[in-house]
Protein backbone atom coordinates (compact mmCIF):
# COMPACT_ATOMS: atom_id res chain seq x y z
CA UNK A 1 0.00 0.00 0.00
CA UNK A 2 2.94 2.33 0.56
CA UNK A 3 1.53 3.36 3.94
CA UNK A 4 3.86 5.14 6.34
CA UNK A 5 2.70 6.18 9.80
CA UNK A 6 3.64 7.79 13.07
CA UNK A 7 1.77 7.30 16.32
CA UNK A 8 0.83 10.60 17.92
CA UNK A 9 -0.77 8.85 20.90
CA UNK A 10 -0.68 5.11 21.53
CA UNK A 11 -4.06 3.87 22.66
CA UNK A 12 -4.62 1.91 25.84
CA UNK A 13 -7.67 -0.02 24.65
CA UNK A 14 -8.15 -3.08 22.49
CA UNK A 15 -6.85 -3.65 18.96
CA UNK A 16 -9.47 -4.41 16.29
CA UNK A 17 -9.68 -7.77 14.59
CA UNK A 18 -10.38 -8.18 10.86
CA UNK A 19 -14.10 -8.02 10.16
CA UNK A 20 -14.95 -5.72 13.07
CA UNK A 21 -16.59 -2.33 12.76
CA UNK A 22 -14.57 0.53 14.28
CA UNK A 23 -15.50 4.13 15.04
CA UNK A 24 -12.94 6.76 14.05
CA UNK A 25 -12.51 10.49 13.71
CA UNK A 26 -10.20 11.66 10.96
CA UNK A 27 -8.75 14.69 9.24
CA UNK A 28 -7.49 14.25 5.66
CA UNK A 29 -5.12 16.80 4.15
CA UNK A 30 -2.54 17.24 1.43
CA UNK A 31 1.19 17.73 2.10
CA UNK A 32 0.74 21.49 2.39
CA UNK A 33 -1.86 21.04 5.15
CA UNK A 34 -4.97 21.80 3.06
CA UNK A 35 -7.84 19.86 4.69
CA UNK A 36 -10.02 18.21 2.06
CA UNK A 37 -12.09 15.88 4.25
CA UNK A 38 -12.83 15.88 7.97
CA UNK A 39 -15.22 13.83 10.12
CA UNK A 40 -15.15 16.52 12.83
CA UNK A 41 -16.62 19.06 10.42
CA UNK A 42 -19.36 16.57 9.52
CA UNK A 43 -20.31 16.40 13.19
CA UNK A 44 -20.04 12.66 13.74
CA UNK A 45 -17.36 9.98 13.75
CA UNK A 46 -17.05 7.55 10.86
CA UNK A 47 -17.92 3.85 11.12
CA UNK A 48 -15.48 1.67 9.20
CA UNK A 49 -15.36 -2.12 8.80
CA UNK A 50 -11.71 -3.21 8.85
CA UNK A 51 -11.10 -6.30 6.76
CA UNK A 52 -7.34 -6.73 6.53
CA UNK A 53 -7.82 -7.38 2.82
CA UNK A 54 -6.98 -4.49 0.45
CA UNK A 55 -9.25 -5.93 -2.25
CA UNK A 56 -12.36 -5.94 -0.05
CA UNK A 57 -11.89 -2.98 2.28
CA UNK A 58 -14.38 -0.13 2.03
CA UNK A 59 -11.81 2.57 2.77
CA UNK A 60 -8.59 3.71 1.14
CA UNK A 61 -6.14 0.82 0.83
CA UNK A 62 -3.61 1.37 3.59
CA UNK A 63 -6.06 3.13 5.91
CA UNK A 64 -7.57 -0.26 6.75
CA UNK A 65 -4.04 -1.60 7.32
CA UNK A 66 -3.14 1.34 9.58
CA UNK A 67 -6.28 1.07 11.70
CA UNK A 68 -5.86 -2.69 12.26
CA UNK A 69 -2.59 -2.15 14.14
CA UNK A 70 -3.93 0.62 16.39
CA UNK A 71 -5.47 0.32 19.86
CA UNK A 72 -8.61 2.22 20.79
CA UNK A 73 -7.86 5.64 22.18
CA UNK A 74 -4.87 5.98 19.86
CA UNK A 75 -4.16 8.70 17.32
CA UNK A 76 -2.06 7.93 14.26
CA UNK A 77 -0.80 10.10 11.40
CA UNK A 78 -0.81 8.06 8.19
CA UNK A 79 1.12 9.13 5.10
CA UNK A 80 0.10 8.01 1.64
CA UNK A 81 2.95 9.05 -0.67
CA UNK A 82 1.18 7.54 -3.72
CA UNK A 83 -1.91 9.63 -2.99
CA UNK A 84 -5.49 8.88 -3.97
CA UNK A 85 -7.14 8.48 -7.33
CA UNK A 86 -9.53 11.30 -8.13
CA UNK A 87 -13.05 10.50 -6.94
CA UNK A 88 -16.39 12.23 -6.40
CA UNK A 89 -16.23 14.27 -3.22
CA UNK A 90 -12.46 14.76 -3.47
CA UNK A 91 -12.09 17.23 -6.31
CA UNK A 92 -10.03 19.73 -4.32
CA UNK A 93 -6.76 17.78 -4.48
CA UNK A 94 -4.83 16.58 -7.50
CA UNK A 95 -5.11 12.85 -8.28
CA UNK A 96 -2.25 10.77 -6.91
CA UNK A 97 -0.77 13.66 -4.91
CA UNK A 98 0.54 12.66 -1.45
CA UNK A 99 -2.00 12.87 1.38
CA UNK A 100 -1.97 12.61 5.18
CA UNK A 101 -4.72 11.23 7.43
CA UNK A 102 -4.81 11.88 11.17
CA UNK A 103 -6.99 9.10 12.59
CA UNK A 104 -8.29 8.65 16.13
CA UNK A 105 -9.62 5.17 16.90
CA UNK A 106 -12.45 6.03 19.29
CA UNK A 107 -13.85 2.58 20.05
CA UNK A 108 -14.63 -0.87 18.67
CA UNK A 109 -18.28 -1.92 19.15
CA UNK A 110 -18.49 -5.51 20.38
CA UNK A 111 -14.93 -5.55 21.71
CA UNK A 112 -15.18 -2.86 24.40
Amino acid sequence: SGLQYKDIKIGDGVQPEPGFQVVVDYIAKNEQGFIFDNSLEKGKPNDVRVTGDPTSCNVIPGLDEGILTMKSGGIRRMYFPKGLASAPGRPRIAPFSPVVFDVKLIYIPGME
